[in-house]
C-alpha cells in the first residue's frame, strides 16, 4: 500500500520530468516483463537477432526489472524527444550520422533522470537509473507505463513524437502508485510504410526485425561489411533513421531540447574519417558501440561509404583510398578494393604492389559490386512473416 506522502512524491517527479523536456512519463510496476521476454528467446532461438547481445544476452535478466535492483517496488518511465530535423547534405564528401546519435542525447537524458531521481532520494529511498542500459528492455517498460505502443518498425512510437525519442527508468524501493501516460495511442493500423521503405528489407513481418539485415546493427558488427547490403548502405557511418523517417506518427515534428553539447555531428567528412588517427577517430565517436573499441571498423564502414560516394576524382579522398590499399590490414584492404571497383576507379588496383595483393586479385575476381547488387534485389523476396 503506498503511502500518500509517496502518491504525492510519483506526481512530482513525473512533473518535473515533463517540465525538463520530456514528452512523456508515467509510474508503473516492476513484475518480470513476461510477454517480452517470451518473444526475445522467440526470436534468439529463431536466429534473428545475428549475434547481437545486449537485452538478449541474458532475457531473464534483461526482463526482470529487479535484477538490476532487488528492492524496487516501483519504476518511473520517461521518453524524452531528439531533433528529427534534417541538417541538410553537406558540401563535401561525407557520411550520414543517425539523429539519435548526432549530439549527447542519452547523456541528456541520463541528466534529467538523475535529477527525478534526487526527489525520492531525498525523501529516503533508494533509487536507480537506467539509461541505454542492457539490463532492461527499456521499450517494454516504456509500453507498461504507458508512454506509446511498440510500432511495426520495432520502436515505441509516441503519440505526436513517434520513435523520435529515447527511453530511460528510475527502479525506487518508493512504493509509488501505478500512473500510466494518459496518452497512449492507438497502434499503427493498416500503415506499413516502415516494412516497405527499409532499404534491406530487414523488417520481414510487422515488428519483426532480422537483425542480420538491420543496416544499423551490421554497422556495429565484426569481420567485413556483407556485400549484399554495402550498396544499400549508402551514405551512412552510424545508424539507420529510414523507417523512423517514414512513420507518419512522428511527422517530423520532434524536437530536442537544447543545451546538449555536440558530439558527433549529422555529417562527418570522410577525409576525417579515413585520415585521421587513433586517437582523433576514437575522440570524436569514442561513444558509438564499435565492437572492441576498435577504431578499424569506422574506416571499414567509412570506406563502403566512399565506393558509394560520388567521390571518384577527389584527389584528397583518391590518395587515402590509394593508403588504406597499402594498409596491410586484409581486411581493410578488401574493403577499398571493393571502393574503388564500385568508384570506377580500378586503375588505382593495378599499381604494381597492390595489383599483386591476393586480397586485391580476390576482389578483382569477384562480381562487379553493381552485379551483386542486382543479384540481392533480385534474388531475396521479402518474407512476410516469422
Amino acid at each position: 500500500m503506498s503511502e500518500p506522502d509517496d502518491c504525492a512524491l510519483g506526481g512530482r517527479a513525473i512533473s518535473a520530468l515533463l517540465e525538463a523536456g520530456c514528452v512523456a512519463a508515467g509510474v508503473c510496476g516492476v513484475e518480470p516483463l513476461v510477454e517480452a521476454r517470451a518473444v526475445i528467446e522467440r526470436r534468439r532461438s529463431a536466429g534473428l537477432h545475428d549475434g547481437m547481445q545486449f537485452v538478449y544476452r541474458n532475457p531473464q535478466r534483461s526482463t526482470d526489472p529487479r535484477r538490476a535492483f532487488p528492492s524496487a517496488r516501483s519504476a518511473i518511465v520517461a521518453a524524452m524527444p531528439y531533433s528529427s530535423g534534417d541538417s541538410g547534405a553537406p558540401e563535401a564528401a561525407s557520411a550520414r550520422v543517425a539523429r539519435y546519435a548526432s549530439q549527447s542525447h542519452y547523456a541528456q537524458l541520463r541528466g534529467l533522470l538523475g535529477k527525478a531521481a534526487a526527489l525520492l532520494t531525498d525523501e529516503g529511498h533508494r533509487a536507480v537509473v537506467l539509461v541505454d542500459d542492457n539490463a532492461l528492455v527499456d521499450r517494454a517498460m516504456a509500453v507498461r507505463a504507458g508512454l506509446g505502443w511498440l510500432g511495426k518498425n520495432t520502436n515505441l512510437l509516441v503519440p505526436g513524437t513517434g520513435s523520435w525519442v529515447l527511453i530511460g527508468s528510475i527502479l525506487t524501493d518508493a512504493d509509488l502508485p501505478e500512473a500510466p501516460w494518459e496518452n497512449r495511442g492507438g497502434g499503427c493500423g493498416g500503415c506499413e510504410r516502415c516494412l516497405h521503405d527499409c532499404p534491406t528489407g530487414a523488417l520481414v513481418a510487422p515488428g519483426v526485425m532480422d537483425a542480420s539485415k538491420c543496416l544499423s546493427w551490421l554497422l556495429q558488427t565484426t569481420g567485413e561489411f556483407p556485400r549484399r547490403h554495402r550498396r544499400a548502405l549508402g551514405e551512412r557511418i552510424y545508424g539507420c533513421d529510414d523507417c523512423q523517417e517514414v512513420c507518419p506518427a512522428g511527422n517530423g515534428q520532434a524536437v530536442g531540447n537544447s543545451g546538449a553539447e555536440p558530439d558527433p555531428g549529422g555529417w562527418l567528412p570522410l577525409e576525417f574519417l579515413l585520415g585521421a588517427t587513433d586517437e582523433e577517430l576514437l575522440d570524436l565517436v569514442g561513444a558509438w558501440y564499435i565492437p572492441a573499441r576498435d577504431p578499424r571498423y569506422v574506416r571499414r564502414n567509412a570506406l563502403v561509404v566512399l565506393g558509394n560516394s560520388d567521390a571518384a576524382h577527389d584527389a584528397a579522398l583518391m590518395g587515402l583510398l590509394s593508403g588504406w590499399l597499402r594498409c596491410g590490414d586484409d581486411m581493410l584492404v578488401e574493403h577499398a578494393a571493393w571502393a574503388a571497383r564500385a568508384l570506377g576507379r580500378e586503375d588505382l588496383l593495378t599499381a604494381p604492389e597492390v595489383a599483386v595483393n591476393p586480397v586485391v586479385v580476390a576482389e578483382m575476381a569477384r562480381p562487379h559490386p553493381d552485379s551483386v547488387l542486382s543479384l540481392a534485389v533480385t534474388s531475396e523476396p521479402r518474407q512476410t512473416g516469422r
